[in-house]
């Protein structure tokens, strides 16, 4: 039986349970745009967000949705994206494998449909990028990143049906919540109100799509409450997973404007593994926890400048939990909603 190694809940853990394996990410672009940066709601993206569209780390493609406006079509919920990426999905998930190819365990991954909101698109569209990676015979599934404000029912529809199609493989959507307060929300530009997620959350989960949280630690003038606040409230909502992100700030965004400024302070390190391990702590213990850090992309990072060397981050992390006997869902309060 696989015993985890870690007290917190990771995915490696969720893999080697489910799997039987660990399972490697690889992180794709689909060409895909986002209300907040075609005109539908905005045009700068959130506050915090670069030209990638948090997918720096995804497979580069020939044109990007944001900077090539001849390339794009208009979608059925009014915004742009790109029909076929380049390369393709399947030759973007070539290109993932070869870059892992000298891993040691481990022989399937999770196709990462990552950059942008990745169901911004005509339904024929989406069916088409996710079933190139479900037919993958080595994908052991599909994680796909969005907006609560981009789930119409057809996309639903189109989820439920893939995965009759591929009952082998598991489909996750992933929301970027990022805090449940609404004046952050506003201040960051996210976009939509937290009904919007609430709603979502309960069709996904109604539909049995597990469902895994973006939550930003740090946030410009939010305190250690307010992002147990957050917590909290995920804890009743039932999700399957969540991700723990550092604020980074990063070049050529408004928010590295604000902090250039000097409008706002970045965590130190000590503070934020602090109220990193008062998180964990409140999660509940059955809530895969995906990341607990992030990677701010080195040529874009402008702080904070410690977060560049994420093992020793971890280490000390993990030293910490080890040394004040800190496990997940230790403070966990809430019990799921009925």
């Amino acid at each position: 039986m696989y015993r985890r190694e870690k007290p917190y809940y990771t995915l490696n853990d969720w893999c080697m349970e489910h799997c039987g394996e660990k399972l490697y990410k690889i992180a794709l672009n689909a060409g895909l745009s986002c209300p907040n940066r075609d005109g539908t709601l905005g045009r700068r993206g959130c506050l915090f967000c670069s030209n990638g569209g948090s997918g720096e780390f995804a497979v580069p493609i020939a044109s990007e949705p944001n900077s090539v406006r001849s390339h794009m079509n208009k979608n059925h919920l009014g915004g742009a994206y790109f029909m076929h990426p380049s390369p393709s999905i399947r030759q973007q998930l070539e290109q993932g494998k070869a870059l892992l190819s000298s891993k040691k365990t481990g022989k399937r991954y999770i196709a990462y449909f990552q950059a942008y909101t990745n169901t911004y698109g005509p339904v024929a569209y989406l069916e088409e990028i996710f079933t190139a990676a479900l037919t993958e015979p080595d994908i052991a599934g599909i994680s796909i990143a969005t907006r609560p404000d981009c789930l119409p029912d057809e996309v639903l529809f189109l989820l439920a049906g893939l995965r009759e199609r591929f009952p082998d493989k598991f489909i996750w959507v992933e929301l970027g919540l990022q805090t449940i307060h609404e004046g952050t929300a506003q201040f960051i530009r996210r976009g939509y109100p937290l009904s919007c997620f609430d709603e979502a959350v309960c069709r996904l989960y109604s539909a049995g799509f597990p469902i895994i949280v973006h939550v930003i630690l740090g946030l410009p003038g939010e305190s250690r409450e307010d992002m147990l606040a957050t917590i909290r409230h995920l804890n009743r909502c039932r999700i399957f997973g969540i991700k723990l992100q550092l604020l980074h700030v990063l070049r050529g965004t408004d928010l590295a404007d604000l902090y250039l400024a000097g409008a706002f302070d970045v965590l130190s390190q000590e503070a934020y593994l602090q109220i990193l391990t008062d998180c964990i702590a409140a999660l509940s213990s059955d809530i895969v926890i995906h990341r607990v850090t992030g990677d701010g992309p080195g040529h874009l990072l402008l702080a904070p400048d410690w977060s560049r060397d994420k093992r020793r981050v971890l280490n000390a992390l993990h030293h910490k939990m080890k040394l004040e006997s800190i496990r997940q869902g230790q403070k966990c309060e809430e019990n799921p909603l009925p």
